[in-house]
């Protein structure tokens, strides 16, 4: 004799395992679920959004600074040297030879060298009415005529020395040295030394010699001839083959200063550059860190929404187990909601964060860097953080039983 099983009080038969609810009507119900309370929705996915923009955005934006940084440490190339004098035995300033660059372009690998020295005591103003103290932080220096082109530096206005102005009193200003005597064309003087000199050009800053952007130069035959200048040069400028940096770098204080080479400073200006792009990466992974802390935020709203609407939707989720909808369904119907609108936050978010780090990109002649990786991981932060937030949920619906859900309701 066979017996029937028979079906507990208050609980229907388990539907046959072919009345499965297809992907598209899980995807349609979630739907309805989260527009069904629009201003909650909209609440809740604005803490993802938030998260994800601010992630976005950052990557985004240190993603275009880096390739600024980047493109113009490739433009303006890392086989500069900087030699520099250094401090003798006794704590003393040292001098470099006279005849400086002259030794550095002996070396084989080397292209290019020019000297430039600063002149202690020789202050540039913008009349001779003006108090001398107020020098404005600005230095003068003697430098060779092909400075320029071993810098790879540009005129912004009017034309560096040649052979006939390095003759006369002339100067050069630099970038931040023109804006603050208020020159802002070539033919205007300044007084210079205690004497008139006439604004030949206006330089383009350059990054490899930032020290410059802040002086007034003169002429090597000037500075000797009207200024009092000993012919050392403080500086040496060097260019060599991109190969042979380091061998160059190696033996410069020996060819430099034979006698006392280690009196003589060798420095690479790129690796300042190259450490900017450095300090760029270790804030965007702090900012990064910020940014998971509001999408974490964002989660755990997700997750009291999910909460609030189980407790609100009991006769629903009645209803349904009633109709034969099983543990299963119900739990995969409360998760797809709370992915789909942790997801939908996450996608505003991309969008947001995209328009913010073009925007300033653009605003700061930038080229527009688009990291795909944050875009990806922005939409599948979201998606993961909206799984999380519902299992909780999710489960406490699925566990609701039909009669308790509809008496409750």
């Amino acid at each position: 004799m066979i017996r029937q099983r028979s079906t507990p009080p208050g609980s229907l038969p388990r539907l046959p395992r072919s009345a499965r609810i297809s992907v598209f009507d899980l995807v349609r119900a979630g739907l309805t679920g989260v527009f069904g309370r629009p201003a909650r929705a909209i609440l809740s996915a604005l803490g993802i959004a938030i998260g994800v923009a601010a992630m976005v955005s950052v990557l985004g934006i240190s993603a275009s600074s880096q390739a600024e940084l980047q493109a113009k440490l490739e433009s303006l190339g890392t086989n500069l040297l900087r030699v520099g004098a250094g401090q003798t035995m006794f704590g003393e300033s040292a001098k470099l030879p006279e005849d400086a660059s002259a030794m550095v372009r002996r070396i084989g690998s080397v292209q290019k060298a020019s000297s430039v020295a600063a002149l202690s005591g020789v202050k540039v103003l913008r009349s001779d009415k003006e108090d001398p103290q107020n020098t404005g932080g600005l230095s003068v220096e003697a430098v060779e005529q092909n400075l320029l082109d071993t810098l790879g530096g540009k005129i912004k206005a009017g034309a560096w020395f040649n052979a006939a102005t390095a003759k006369y009193p002339g100067v050069v200003l630099g970038s931040v040295a023109a804006q603050r005597l208020a020159v802002t064309q070539p033919g205007e003087q300044v007084f210079l030394g205690g004497k008139w000199f006439t604004v030949l050009g206006i330089l383009e800053p350059m990054p490899l010699a930032e020290e410059l952007d802040r002086s007034a130069m003169v002429s090597w035959e000037v500075a000797k001839g009207q200024l009092g200048f000993d012919g050392h040069p403080t500086t040496v400028y060097e260019r060599s083959l991109e190969s042979t940096v380091d061998k160059v770098r190696e033996v410069l204080p020996g060819t430099v200063n034979p006698k006392n080479p280690e009196e003589v400073k060798v420095s690479r200006p790129s690796d300042a550059l190259a450490a900017q792009i450095q300090a760029k990466a270790t804030f965007t992974t702090l900012f990064l860190g910020l940014g998971a802390v509001a999408l974490l935020v964002g989660g755990v709203g997700v997750a009291n929404t999910m909460v609030i609407s189980v407790l609100e939707r009991r006769s629903e989720i009645g209803l349904r187990r009633s109709l034969g909808a099983g543990r299963g369904q119900v739990r995969a119907q409360f998760l797809t909601e709370a992915v789909l609108l942790s997801g939908l936050g996450g996608v505003f978010g991309v969008l947001l964060g995209l328009g913010v780090s073009i925007g300033y990109a653009m605003s700061n002649d930038w080229p527009v860097a688009l990291p795909l990786e944050a875009i990806a991981g922005g939409v599948g932060a979201s998606v993961l953080i909206g799984t999380l937030a519902g299992w909780f949920p999710a489960g406490r619906a699925a566990k609701l039983s039909p009669t308790v859900a509809l008496a409750s309701a």
